[in-house]
C-alpha cells in the first residue's frame, strides 16, 4: 500500500500489487501507426561481415531500432513539441506518482469529424479532483492497439476542451488518440496550443501522452498513475503508464 496526495491535499490509499499497463509497445508487426509511418524496424546490427544475431553466428543479439515516438506507440510529449526552441521532455518530467481521473467519452459527430466537446467533458466531470486526466474514447475496441490511423481523420479534442483542462489545473493529459488535434488542420494545432498556454502563458511542466490503450474492464474513476518515461532527449519519448487502484483515506485511518 502507498499513501498519495492529490493537488487538493487529499490523501488516497493505493494498492500497488495490481498495476495495469495502458501502454502500446513498439513492435515490428501489428504495430499502431499514424502520420503515414510504416512499421518500426528492429533488425540485427551489421558491421562488415558481422551480424548481431545469434541465429546468424554472433554470440549475442544486438539489434538496431528505427521508429518515431509520435506515431509508433504510447509516448509522452512536452511543450517543445510545438515551440521553435528545442526542449526536451526530460527537462521537466512529471512526478513518477500521480492521482489521476479516468473518464470515458463517445466522440460527437460534427460534419465529417468526430470530436470531444467542452460541453461533453464539463458534463462528465462537474468536479475534477486531480491535475492528471486520462481520456478513453468509445467504442473501445482492442484494434486500437494495432490500428493504422493514417488518413482516417481520427477523433480529436475541440480547443475548448484544452481550455477547460488548463482552467481546471490539468497538467498531465493521457488519451487513446494519435493527437489532441485534427489530423489535417493546416498546422493550427489549436488544442495543443490551448493546453500548453501558447502564446500567452506557456506551461513547460505540462505533458500530453498519446496512443494509450485502457482495457475495457478498467472502470472510470480515480487511480494512482505511475508514468514511466524512456530517457530520450527529445520533445517526445516512449512511455509506459501504469494504473493502480486507490481509495480515499477515511478520517479514522488518518496518517501515522
Amino acid at each position: 500500500m502507498q499513501v498519495q496526495f492529490n493537488h487538493r491535499g487529499e490523501a488516497w490509499l493505493a494498492d500497488l500489487s495490481g498495476g495495469v499497463d495502458i501502454a502500446i509497445p513498439v513492435s515490428t508487426s501489428h504495430n499502431v501507426r499514424a502520420w503515414g509511418l510504416k512499421h518500426p524496424e528492429i533488425s540485427p546490427h551489421r558491421n562488415g561481415e558481422w551480424v548481431g544475431s545469434i541465429r546468424e553466428g554472433a554470440s549475442v543479439n544486438f539489434n538496431d531500432i528505427r521508429f518515431n515516438p509520435h506515431g509508433h506507440g504510447t509516448h509522452t510529449e512536452c511543450l517543445g513539441h510545438i515551440t521553435r526552441e528545442s526542449q526536451s521532455v526530460l527537462s521537466q518530467p512529471p512526478p513518477p506518482w500521480m492521482i489521476a481521473t479516468l473518464v470515458s467519452l463517445t466522440p460527437e459527430k460534427e460534419g465529417s469529424d468526430r470530436i470531444i466537446s467542452r460541453s461533453q467533458i464539463e458534463t462528465a466531470l462537474p468536479r475534477l479532483d486531480t491535475d492528471c486526466l486520462i481520456l478513453r474514447t468509445l467504442p473501445n475496441k482492442e484494434s486500437k492497439k494495432s490500428r493504422d490511423y493514417s488518413g482516417t481523420n481520427p477523433p480529436y479534442l475541440q480547443a475548448g476542451v484544452s481550455d477547460w483542462m488548463r482552467e481546471q489545473g490539468v497538467y498531465h493529459l493521457l488519451l487513446d488518440l494519435p493527437s489532441v488535434d485534427r489530423e489535417e488542420d493546416g498546422g493550427s494545432l489549436e488544442a495543443h496550443k490551448a493546453f500548453w498556454g501558447i502564446p500567452g502563458a506557456p506551461r513547460p511542466s505540462a505533458t500530453i501522452t498519446e496512443l494509450i490503450y485502457v482495457p475495457g474492464h478498467i472502470e472510470d474513476g480515480m487511480y494512482l498513475l505511475n508514468l514511466q518515461m524512456a530517457a530520450f532527449e527529445n520533445d517526445a519519448c516512449p512511455s509506459r503508464p501504469l494504473l493502480f487502484p486507490v481509495r480515499r483515506m477515511s478520517e479514522k485511518e488518518g496518517l501515522k
